[in-house]
Parts: structure tokens; sequence; C-alpha cells
């Protein structure tokens, strides 16, 4: 599966299962010092009600000197922010991470053009992550 786009949701690819993309991707943010807010096991949860659901996971994290400046200046991109990274199994088990892409929520938000550097490198987490 190559990278693609739809609608500001940029997929790539994962050469491991969700747990492990999750696992990878959390020792890279650890390792960078940014903060996980939290991970959402969607099947998970799913499953404690009953529901069957393909393994998916969302994790929430972000660096606050990053993402401030991008709040400061437009408030609406606090609820964009913190990033996000969703990590789910299709029908045919394969794993795809997904993220918004930078240049859709600086479209979405507004803010200024200097400050899309603040959370450019969620593409390059995502692909580490899946690799």
């Amino acid at each position: 599966m190559p990278t693609t786009e739809t609608d500001g949701i940029v997929t790539v690819p994962s050469n491991h299962s969700v747990d492990e993309t999750i696992a990878k991707l959390l020792s890279i943010l650890t390792a960078k010092g940014i903060a996980l807010f939290a991970v959402i096991d969607h099947s998970g949860e799913a499953a404690k009600v009953g529901l069957r659901m393909r393994p998916t996971k969302l994790a929430i994290f972000g660096n606050p000197k990053a993402g401030t400046p991008l709040m400061l200046a437009v408030p609406s991109a606090a609820i964009d922010l913190p990033l996000k990274i969703l990590v789910a199994e299709d029908d045919a088990g394969k794993v795809s991470i997904s993220f918004n892409s930078p240049e859709y929520l600086r479209g979405r938000h507004h803010f200024p053009a200097d400050l899309i550097q603040n959370i450019a490198g969620v593409a390059a987490l995502a692909e580490a992550a899946g690799k």
C-alpha cells in the first residue's frame, strides 16, 4: 500500500501489527522527548461492549513548545491538537498509519505558514513507526 492522502488524511503502510506499530511509535516519541497524552484502544473498547472491530488504536501526543504557538496564533487549532496517529488493520490484515496532513491543518485553521514546521514532523514519525 503506497502513501495516500484523501481529504487531508495521509495514510502510510506499516510492516508490523497494530500493537507492534504503536509500541514502535511510543518508543520513538520517548526517544525524541515528545509527550504521549493517551493511547485509545478503539477495538478493545468495542470488545468490552460485545462488538468486534479490527485492531485499531489512536495515539495522542505532542510537544507544548511546538503546539502552543499554533493555538496562540489561531485558537481553533486546539480542536486538532495535540497531534494524533491512527493505527488500524483492514479486512485483509494490512496495517496502516494515518494522520492529518500538516498542510490540511494549516488550510483548515489558517495559521501562519512559518508555524507549519511545528507539526511537520508527524509524517516522519508515522513513517518511522511503520518501518
